[in-house]
C-alpha cells in the first residue's frame, strides 16, 4: 500500500473501526487509544498491507489484542477506575445517542468472546468464516457464541428495537 493509500484507507476507515471496537470495549477513549496504536504499527508496514486483503481486520485485530493486553495489565486498577468514572467520556463531548448507550450497556453484559464475535458478526457485518479466521476460533464455536449472545441480548434490548434490528438483522440465521 502506497503512503496515499494509506492515508485514503485511515481517512476512510478510522471512524468505523473506533466504533467497532467501542461495542467491544464498551469505553470510547479505549477505543480510539488502541485503533490509533493499531493504524501506527499499521503504517511501518503499510507496504506489505494490500488494500484487496482487507487490512481493516489486521487493525481490528491488532486493535482488539492492544485492547486485551491494556485489561490484562491493569487488572482490578482498571475495574475501579470505571467505576469511579462511569460515564467513559471527557468534559462536554457530546452524548451519544440512547441506542448507542443501551447496546453497549447490553454488550457489557456478555462473555469477552461472545461480544468479540457479536460485534465482528452483526456489526462489522462478517461471516462466521470470517469471523472464525479472524478470531482463531472454529466456525461451529463462532455460531454457538452467536447463538448465546443473541440470547443474552435479547431482554436487554427489548425497550430498543430499533438498535437490535440495525444491528442484529434476523435474516444472518444465527
Amino acid at each position: 500500500m502506497t503512503d496515499e493509500e494509506f492515508e485514503e484507507f485511515y481517512g476512510s476507515g478510522v471512524k468505523q473501526l473506533v466504533g467497532q471496537v467501542y461495542l467491544v470495549t464498551g469505553d470510547l477513549h479505549e477505543a480510539q487509544d488502541v485503533v490509533q496504536e493499531a493504524f501506527v504499527r499499521a503504517w511501518s508496514r503499510r507496504s506489505g498491507l494490500r488494500r484487496d486483503a482487507g487490512p481493516e481486520a489486521w487493525i481490528r485485530t491488532v486493535a482488539w489484542r492492544l485492547a486485551v493486553s491494556r485489561w490484562r495489565r491493569r487488572g482490578r486498577a482498571a475495574e475501579a477506575w470505571r467505576r469511579h468514572h462511569r460515564e467513559g467520556r471527557a468534559p462536554g463531548a457530546p452524548e451519544p445517542d440512547p441506542g448507542t448507550v443501551a447496546l453497549v450497556a447490553a454488550l457489557r453484559q456478555l462473555s469477552e468472546r461472545q461480544r468479540r464475535v457479536a460485534v465482528l458478526h452483526y456489526v462489522c457485518d462478517l461471516s462466521v468464516a470470517q469471523v472464525a479466521a479472524e478470531t482463531g476460533m472454529a466456525p461451529g464455536t463462532v455460531k454457538s457464541h452467536l447463538f448465546r449472545a443473541r440470547a443474552a441480548l435479547a431482554p436487554h434490548l427489548d425497550d430498543s428495537a430499533d438498535a437490535v434490528g440495525s444491528i442484529m438483522p434476523e435474516e444472518h440465521g444465527v
